[in-house]
Order: structure tokens, then C-alpha cells, then sequence
């Protein structure tokens, strides 16, 4: 598994990590967990993301790996209202209360990084949350702090002195932030990691999706279909949906600037599948070029921006 520097954290992360939404949102049987995240972690895998807002992800995590925690590096993103805090959304009581929270259902004594979860850019640049976040960087229960998010919100982040990672969406049917924040990530040393990189498998369209799912594809389903694009088109035959998985991978983990993409998947099988697209490397140049060229045509015949999904 390749790994990169993680930006100014100097960490090495694998190219692909571990996206910990699906296993809390749909309620994954815990044993299931441990076995994809054993077997991601055994395959080389070692960066786990997840969230306070992911019911039940970080403590199915803590309870799968929380024993080889010097094997993985730990994101989880926070701020939002969590149960159990009275304070308000992005205030210093709920970043705390959120950190302290996540340490004991990770089983851990710290957070590698740490992210306010897609805040807009108004709460991002009054700073009270960001500030909470490096003061619990100081107290030694976070090392590296950040932001997830997109668009504007993201492109300040990246400006601030104090923000190591910023997590962000890039795919084939969500290019906006390859062109605004990759290069300012570049030049200020940022670890960029990437939600949604095979764009919710947009292929299998809308019904071939579970749960709160459904609404997050949506949106890529359309511009997909609106590309008007098919696997053919890059060079690709056999089954349709195995060839976008390994297209959509590969276009996105070769976007100068990216770091590392996380999945999350609630079958085993599939984490095969994804090392094995990741071992081909980066899609020839000419897909590349297509893709974009596609991208950017059908956002000008919508007659309207399409901007980074948060």
C-alpha cells in the first residue's frame, strides 16, 4: 500500500483510508466491523476516519481496533450538537465536550487529527471553535487540528496557520475544489483527504443506494447522467459498475495535492476489490482529460456552478 506525507503533520498515511459513516449510520453488526477494519488494517490501511455525528461509529471502532492503536491514524470531526452537551453547535464547551467524548469511545488517550465538521465559513472565521480545537491540541489529547468541508469555507481553512488536514469532496462528479483549494492546500504544506472520492456510486443511480444515502447520491447521480459518459469512453469493457469503482478511485487519488480518500464500506469483499483498483496507479492522462472535459461542459449547459457537496 503507498503511502504519502500527510501534509505538515509528517505523518505517512496510506493512499486509502477507512471511512467510518456507513458502519455507525447503518448500524453495522460489530463483529462485521472488526473484520473489514482488521483485514483493511493487516492489508496495509492505516489511516481510520470517523465522526461524532456517525451514531455508534466511534465506539464500534474503539471496540474493533481501540487494541492496535499504534497500528492506524486516528481522524474524527466535531462541533456539531451532540446528546449529552446542552452547549450550542461550534461553541469551545461542545468542541471539548466532543474531543473528551471521543477519546473514551476510541479507547484512546489521543486523536491524531481532529476536524470541525463543515461549519460554514461566518462560524470558521469568528474562531471560537477552531480555537477550542487547538487548545485541546496544547492539552496533548489532539496532535494535528483541521477542517472538513468545501468551497469557500474550505479555501480559508487552508489559510489558517493553525489547520494541518482539511477533509474535503473530490470525484468524478465533484471537481469544484480541485481547481480552488488543491493548489492553496499544495502550497501551505496542507494533508488533504477526501470524503465521498467514488462519488457515492453515483452509477448505480439513486435506488441502488441505502438509507440517508439516497439524499448524499443524489446530487452525483444527476451530474453523472448529465456527463452523459460511460466506462467505454476511458478504455474500460467488462461489468460497468466494477469499471467506475476502479475509474472513480483512480481519478481521484491521483489529484495533485491529495494525501489520501476514505471509504467506507459495510462488506469485506469490497476492500479487495478497492486495493486492486489502487494497485494499477493513476488512469492514463487522456481519461483524465475526458473526465474534466465532461465535468466542465455539463456544468456550463446547467447554467449554474456546481459547486464541492459538504
Amino acid at each position: 500500500m503507498e503511502k504519502r506525507k500527510f501534509g505538515k503533520t509528517g505523518l505517512d498515511v496510506s493512499i486509502l483510508g477507512f471511512g467510518g459513516g456507513p458502519v455507525g449510520y447503518l448500524a453495522t453488526d460489530r463483529q462485521e466491523v472488526g473484520r473489514i477494519l482488521n483485514e483493511l488494517l493487516d492489508g496495509g490501511v492505516n489511516l481510520i476516519d470517523t465522526a461524532a455525528a456517525y451514531q455508534g461509529s466511534e465506539e464500534a471502532i474503539g471496540e474493533a481496533v481501540g487494541h492496535r492503536r499504534d497500528d492506524y491514524v486516528l481522524v474524527s470531526k466535531c462541533g456539531r450538537e451532540v446528546e449529552g452537551c446542552d452547549s450550542a453547535a461550534w461553541s469551545a464547551a461542545t468542541v471539548t465536550y466532543t474531543v473528551d467524548r471521543a477519546l473514551k469511545r476510541l479507547k484512546t488517550d489521543h486523536l491524531d487529527v481532529m476536524l470541525l465538521h463543515s461549519c460554514d465559513l461566518d462560524t470558521l472565521k469568528k474562531g471560537e471553535a477552531l480555537g477550542a480545537l487547538v487548545k485541546a491540541r496544547e492539552a496533548g489529547k489532539v496532535r494535528f487540528v483541521g477542517y472538513s468541508g468545501d468551497n469557500e469555507a474550505a479555501v480559508y481553512a487552508a489559510g489558517q496557520a493553525d489547520v494541518a488536514v482539511i477533509e474535503t469532496s473530490v470525484s468524478i462528479c465533484d471537481q469544484a475544489n480541485i481547481d480552488t483549494l488543491l493548489p492553496l492546500a499544495q502550497r501551505n504544506d496542507i494533508g488533504i483527504l477526501v470524503k465521498r472520492p467514488i462519488a457515492n456510486a453515483a452509477w448505480k443511480g439513486t435506488e441502488g443506494q441505502q438509507g440517508m444515502y439516497v439524499n448524499y447520491a443524489e446530487p452525483y447521480v444527476k451530474r453523472l447522467a448529465a456527463m452523459a459518459i460511460a466506462p467505454a469512453d476511458l478504455g474500460y469493457g467488462g461489468d460497468a459498475g466494477v469499471a467506475w469503482a476502479e475509474i472513480a478511485l483512480r481519478f481521484t487519488l491521483w489529484q495533485p495535492g491529495v494525501t489520501t480518500a476514505i471509504v467506507g464500506t459495510t462488506k469485506p469483499a469490497n476492500v479487495a476489490r478497492n486495493l486492486a483498483a489502487l494497485a494499477k496507479g493513476p488512469l492514463p492522462q487522456a481519461a483524465v482529460d475526458t473526465l474534466r472535459e465532461a465535468f466542465r461542459r455539463s456544468e456550463a449547459a446547467a447554467g449554474e456552478p456546481w459547486p464541492g457537496l459538504t
